[in-house]
């Protein structure tokens, strides 16, 4: 019932869901008070949904920050590599398919080859809600082998559905082969966070390392505080959707 409940939930929080609903409201609505004020309101918010600094601003302080391979200060035994890069249900079966957050790929697979990982641990099963049987640390297993890793150095958790069970499970598999010491957490910047506290909660604290940046270095030109962005609404898409599963996760006890 959580995994429904939490997936439902962030999709319906999806700025263009809300702009569209009071629009919507503000059409069908009889009462001329409340069709202007949820008119107002739907083009206030998407002003401010659409605006780049905004965004921008909000999701700098939520990202975990990235850290410079010059600062890996040791080797260690385990990448610990979140799924949710691959993309499903698109074209023939007989390759993957890599969406936005492909650098968690591309960074697990430069940590291994400049020697600071020796083993990468790929963990995720399906999220989706209607399991149509793909498992994603699979299919990244089969890239990571077209990318040059051996196979004998991937291990893969393939029943997870969340980042909660993805935690349990990784102890579970590590706990009686290393220390979380020796593990190095890759995941989204934006998912770090949650992923980190979800880790900590079951009793394997790991360090990080933040892939898939979404942000830039702040700006001030006009076109970055003036001009709308669909492009901004998305990065509010992935925020939303990360405070809500953070929010989820605290009142569930995952974190």
């Amino acid at each position: 019932m959580f995994f429904f409940l939490s997936k439902t939930l962030s999709y319906l929080l999806k700025p263009i869901v809300i702009i569209i609903g009071c629009l919507v409201l503000s059409w069908v609505l009889k009462s001329a008070r409340w069709k202007k004020r949820l008119f107002l309101g739907g083009m206030v918010m998407l002003l401010f949904f659409s605006n780049e600094f905004i965004a921008n601003e909000f999701m700098l302080a939520w990202e975990v920050k990235v850290t410079p391979f010059k600062d890996v200060q040791k080797t260690y035994e385990y990448g610990i590599l979140l799924c949710g890069a691959a993309k499903s249900e698109v074209g023939p079966n007989d390759r993957v398919y890599i969406g936005s957050a492909a650098d968690r790929i591309n960074h697990s697979l430069q940590l291994y080859k400049m020697g600071y990982i020796k083993k990468i641990l790929i963990s995720g099963g399906s999220g989706r809600l209607i399991d149509i049987g793909e498992k994603e640390a699979s299919q990244l297993s089969s890239l990571l082998q077209l990318m040059g890793v051996p196979q004998d150095v991937i291990l893969v958790e393939n029943d997870s559905r969340n980042t909660h069970e993805s935690a349990m499970e990784v102890k579970k598999i590590l706990e009686n082969l290393t220390t979380p010491g020796q593990c190095i957490l890759v995941t989204s910047a934006s998912h770090m966070r949650r992923s980190l506290a979800c880790f900590a909660k079951v009793g394997w604290p790991v360090d990080h390392f933040s892939a898939d940046v979404i942000t830039h270095n702040r700006n001030f030109s006009p076109d970055v505080l003036l001009i709308p962005k669909s492009e901004s609404i998305g990065i509010w898409n992935v925020l939303l959707k990360e405070w809500t599963g953070y929010v989820a996760y605290w009142l569930a006890g995952y974190i």
